[in-house]
């Protein structure tokens, strides 16, 4: 073991070094591994790190594989989502307290959402799907960035009104697929899950058996704008499921493909397009149902509506002949004067442009307005959209 002092500037600065280097190993080393990972090293994944997880990024290409989600079907592993259980005698007083969306309208093997956690103020904890399992048991699917906050949040209420319910995280234990595209249907007939064709948007299975073992739950959803089927159980099950689908023709895709598609459809992402300074009100996220009343942020929400916000989420499409792509943090200019900011960009291969959303003043939330983007210190133009920013057909 080498010894090195500061007593020197330069001798200093390599102890700095080393330190960073150790701290980002450390990092690196700790990162969360999807149980299909072996899967995607086969597969000669590119992965990257996202939310504490490293996960695949890409395959064979970002642009092909958000084609063939676009065309026909392509297969994600979304393993890195966190699943929650929340169980008991009053699962739902407990959840209807919490989420502004009313649970009530929501039956057994129905999904709620998109619907939110929001905190007093009516900022976004985290946005989420409740699936109503019957029997007074509910599981909660949350963003990766935000599993561990809304389970110590969850149990700090939970505490706090001394309810009668078992708060479980299952997110180690069950792997998570979602299959999506056009021909996803005919996919699931292929490996033989005919069982679950005849879902309806926002329903759902469980304990389906099938040649691989059983599947604790399948969704017909999906975070894409496509067709899709959401896919949960244990690893083992769900790795046989991917592996056939692939066989049978399906791309694999990462992560790089679920962002350009979310954006398309105008999906936020948390932690970039929403946060706990912003509330649905600003992010035009329709995900409460009017006349509930009691929620958390509740009155907080309410005084934005009664009041108004100073700035709106839209979306921005550049002008077709611009290279350049917006990234989050460019300014949206209008007239020489900044409006607003990109929250998040990135190049549409369905509609071979750069797009964007990103916040602009409520007085220039003008959809169709001519603006410019400042990327990289130079002005390209285009204009405020509203979302969908792709339109099927």
């Amino acid at each position: 073991m080498v010894m090195i002092t500061s007593s020197s500037p330069k001798r200093k600065e390599l102890s700095t070094s080393n330190t960073s280097l150790s701290t980002w190993c450390l990092e690196v080393l700790a990162l969360l591994k999807s149980p299909l990972h072996n899967v995607h090293i086969e597969l000669k994944a590119s992965f990257g790190e996202f939310a504490g997880w490293e996960m695949p990024l890409t395959y064979e290409s970002g642009v092909k594989e958000h084609l063939a989600v676009r065309t026909s079907a392509g297969v994600f592993d979304i393993s890195h989502m966190g699943r929650i259980i929340v169980k008991g005698d009053e699962a739902f007083t407990f959840l209807q307290k919490l989420v502004p969306k009313d649970l009530s309208e929501t039956p057994p093997g129905y999904m709620s959402g998109p619907t939110a956690f929001l905190n007093e103020k009516a900022g976004f904890k985290d946005d989420v799907m409740l699936y109503n399992l019957g029997g007074n048991k509910w599981l909660i699917v949350c963003n990766a960035v935000n599993r561990e906050k809304i389970i110590d949040w969850l149990r700090n209420w939970k505490a706090k009104w001394g309810m009668s319910i078992e708060i479980i995280d299952e997110t180690m234990n069950i792997a998570m697929l979602a299959l999506q595209g056009p021909k996803s249907a005919e996919y699931m007939e292929k490996v033989g899950l005919k069982q679950v064709l005849d879902l309806k948007m926002l329903q759902f299975k469980t304990d389906i058996e099938t040649r691989y073992g059983k599947l604790f739950l399948v969704s017909r959803s999906g975070w894409t704008g496509e067709d899709g089927f959401e896919i949960l159980g244990k690893p083992e099950v769900v790795e046989k499921l991917l592996r056939e689908l692939v066989e049978r023709g399906v791309k694999p895709a990462g992560l790089a493909a679920r962002d350009t598609l979310r954006l398309e459809m105008g999906f936020v992402l948390y932690g970039h397009d929403i946060d706990e300074d912003i509330t649905p009100v600003e992010a035009r996220y329709w995900v409460w149902t009017p006349g509930k009343k009691g929620y958390i942020g509740y009155e907080a929400l309410m005084e934005k509506l009664r009041k108004g916000v100073d700035k709106i989420r839209v979306g921005v499409k550049m002008k077709k002949k611009v290279k350049a792509i917006p990234r989050e943090g460019d300014r949206i200019v209008v007239e020489g004067v900044e409006v607003g900011r990109i929250t998040s960009g990135n190049y549409s291969p369905t509609m071979k442009r750069g797009i964007a959303m990103g916040y602009v003043s409520s007085r220039h939330a003008l959809i169709g307005l001519n603006i410019e983007v400042d990327i990289r210190g130079r002005l390209h133009p285009g204009k405020l959209s509203d979302f969908p920013l792709y339109k099927k057909g």
